[in-house]
C-alpha cells in the first residue's frame, strides 16, 4: 500500500476511533445536552452557537441547514468567524482579547432563558471563557464543547486562570488530543491531520438528533428544516420560518 493511501486510512481510523469514544464516553452528556436544547425550545427560548476560528465551522454546521433545528442561530464575533479575516492571524489574536466577548453579548439578542453553545477546542483563550462566563451572568444556559485534556496540559489565557469548561452548565468533551493532529511520519517534523472539526460536528449533530427525538417524545413537532433541493422543501421551510420567525435571527 502506498504511503499516502496508508496515511488516509490511518487518519480515517483515528477519526472513527474518536467518534466511537465520544459515542461511548459522552452518551450521558449528549442525552443531557439534547434535553437542554429541547427544554429551551419548549420554554420559548432561542438557540445560539458560537465558535472562533476553525471552531466556528462546527457552529456554522448547526445553522440554517437541512435536517437541523431552524431555531439555531450563529453568534458571530467580527473578525473571529472562520479564517476569512485578513491576515488570518488576526482572528487568533482576537481570541485572546479580554472584554470582547462581553461587548458582543451585551449588543446581541441573547436574553435570560436562551441557550448558547460555545465551541472551543482548547477552551483556554479569553474569548470563549468570557463568552461562557458572561452568558451565564445574563441568565443564559451554556453548553461547552471542548477538549478537556487541554485544561491539564496547557495554561489558561484568560485573566481568571480558568477554562471554558469551568463556566458551563454542561460540558461535552471532544476527546481530541492536545495539538489536534492525529498522524506522524518519520520524514515530517510536525504532527498532521487534525480531526477536531469532524468529531465536534458529529458530536453536536448527535445532540441535535437527541433534541429532535426528545421533542417528538413530548408530543412537540421539532422545528426542523428540509432541504431546499427537494420538492416541497422551500414551502416547508417558509412555514417553519413564519411560525418561529421571532426566534430566528439569520433571516433579518
Amino acid at each position: 500500500m502506498a504511503d499516502g493511501t496508508a496515511a488516509a486510512r490511518r487518519f480515517l481510523d483515528a477519526a472513527i476511533g474518536l467518534v466511537e469514544r465520544v459515542r461511548d464516553e459522552e452518551a450521558d452528556s449528549v442525552t443531557a445536552a439534547g434535553k437542554l436544547v429541547a427544554d429551551t425550545v419548549v420554554d420559548g427560548g432561542r438557540l445560539f452557537a458560537f465558535g472562533a476560528g476553525h471552531s466556528s465551522l462546527a457552529a456554522q454546521d448547526l445553522v440554517y441547514r437541512a435536517g437541523g433545528l431552524a431555531l439555531m442561530n450563529l453568534l458571530a464575533v467580527p473578525g473571529a468567524v472562520g479564517v476569512d479575516v485578513m491576515p488570518a492571524t488576526l482572528g487568533s489574536a482576537l481570541e485572546r482579547v479580554d472584554g470582547l466577548a462581553t461587548a458582543v453579548l451585551d449588543s446581541s439578542p441573547l436574553r435570560a432563558g436562551d441557550l448558547l453553545i460555545v465551541i472551543s477546542l482548547s477552551g483556554r483563550n479569553a474569548l470563549p471563557v468570557e463568552m461562557a462566563r458572561h452568558a451565564r451572568e445574563l441568565g443564559v444556559k451554556v453548553i461547552g464543547v471542548t477538549s478537556v485534556a487541554y485544561a491539564t496540559a496547557t495554561t489558561s489565557r484568560h485573566s481568571s486562570g480558568t477554562f471554558l469548561k469551568d463556566h458551563c452548565d454542561l460540558v461535552l468533551d471532544s476527546k481530541i488530543g492536545v495539538g489536534d493532529a492525529e498522524l506522524t511520519h518519520d520524514a515530517v517534523p510536525a504532527p498532521f491531520a487534525p480531526a477536531s472539526t469532524v468529531v465536534t460536528s458529529a458530536l453536536l449533530q448527535a445532540v441535535m438528533a437527541t433534541a429532535a427525538a426528545d421533542l417528538a417524545d413530548r408530543g412537540v413537532q421539532p422545528p426542523l428544516l428540509r432541504s431546499g433541493n427537494v420538492d416541497g422543501g422551500l414551502d416547508w421551510n417558509d412555514h417553519v420560518f413564519r411560525e418561529y420567525g421571532d426566534r430566528i435571527f439569520y433571516l433579518r
